[in-house]
């Protein structure tokens, strides 16, 4: 373990144990309803995602941290499964969901088409997708793409790690049958020869690579970070209750890092796969060794991967994801999690 890891667990381990001293405090907001209970808290119900691509909050399910820190304020929390971005878009939109996780891209792109969302905290520089050939197949690069049909969940990483590698290998996305399929369809219509490639999410992705699927090109710089995003009106009504999911979520971060092999046993079990392959995932592709305050490294990639959005056709202009991107993030509740100043020692 790196000095600079063990220095984060440390940090966040502490804030996670001052975390377990708060009570959510909020507003009414969200999903809940006011329900008067004198207890420091006015909503019924905190309603969060939880997704095999964001282990995270399968940690924070299973442990039922939330739980213990509501049950006094007689808050319930209500867990909604999220299979893709666009799914915890779609959710955070109805208002189905306070808090939501989502690639950095999907969330732009929602900012970007009207949803009022605020990124609040950011979960992993992720490696969690790549595109995918069965075994057998002729297609050994992006260049093989062209005149060929590809899986790909629109409105997600995979999609515009897509679009982004035909666009470096110089091939039209034109030329290019986009086949929009839910990440686990995706897969499938690999398998069954429904389409020639696929742009694959983890963990599903490494069970195919498992089962002899060939990850024929990856490149990390194209993924856009696994961001965790909330409703503004959530943030505005709740504030106190949003604070204690961000630091709930620094709890986690800091159990991962030092039980990784727990966190896969974890994973394996949520997202049905073998162990190995959970490992895999956890220690190479989640990258939970970052800062969880949203700022300059996610605004350039986001930046960058912006114009795609027009070139789609998913936004009219430019000047509409400059405005999204400029009011995307909310980093004050990462950064007061981020703060251990305030917290006297360590529980695990």
């Amino acid at each position: 373990m790196t000095q600079s890891t063990r220095t984060l667990i440390t940090s966040i381990a502490a804030v996670a144990a001052a975390a377990l001293t708060l009570t959510a405090c909020a507003g009414e907001g969200g999903s809940g309803e006011n329900t008067g209970d004198g207890n420091g808290s006015s909503v019924d119900t905190l309603s969060i995602d939880y997704a095999t691509y964001n282990p995270l909050s399968l940690i924070i399910k299973e442990q039922g941290w939330l739980e213990e820190e509501l049950e006094a304020d007689g808050v319930d929390v209500e867990w909604v499964f999220s299979a893709g971005s666009n799914k915890a878009n779609e959710n955070l939109r109805a208002n189905a969901i306070d808090v939501g996780s989502t690639a950095g891209s999907a969330a732009l792109l929602s900012r970007s088409t009207g949803t009022p969302i605020k990124t609040i905290d950011v979960v992993g520089n992720v490696e969690w997708t790549a595109l995918v050939a069965a075994e057998d197949s002729d297609i050994t690069e992006v260049t093989d793409l062209e005149g060929s049909s590809v899986a790909a969940t629109r409105g997600t990483d995979p999609y515009f790690f897509l679009v982004q590698a035909l666009d470096e290998a110089g091939v039209d996305l034109n030329s290019v049958e986009v086949q929009n399929l839910q990440h686990a369809d995706g897969r499938t219509a690999l398998q069954n020869g429904s389409v020639d490639a696929w742009a694959g999410l983890d963990p599903i992705m490494a069970s195919a690579e498992s089962e002899g699927a060939n990850l024929f090109y990856r490149n990390v710089d194209l993924n856009t970070y696994s961001f965790l995003n909330a409703t503004e009106s959530f943030i505005e009504e709740s504030p106190e209750l949003a604070q204690l999911v961000v630091d709930t979520y620094e709890r986690a971060r800091a159990w991962a890092l030092e039980n990784p092999d727990e966190t896969a046993q974890i994973l394996a079990d949520e997202a049905d796969i073998d162990l190995e392959l959970a490992q895999t995932v956890i220690g190479e592709r989640s990258g939970f060794d970052i800062s969880p305050v949203p700022g300059d490294d996610q605004y350039a990639v986001l930046e960058r991967i912006a114009p795609i959005f027009v070139s789609t056709g998913d936004v009219d202009d430019q000047a509409t994801i400059d405005t999204a991107l400029e009011e995307l993030f909310e980093p004050r509740f990462a950064e007061a999690a981020a703060d251990p100043a305030d917290a006297d020692d360590t529980e695990e």
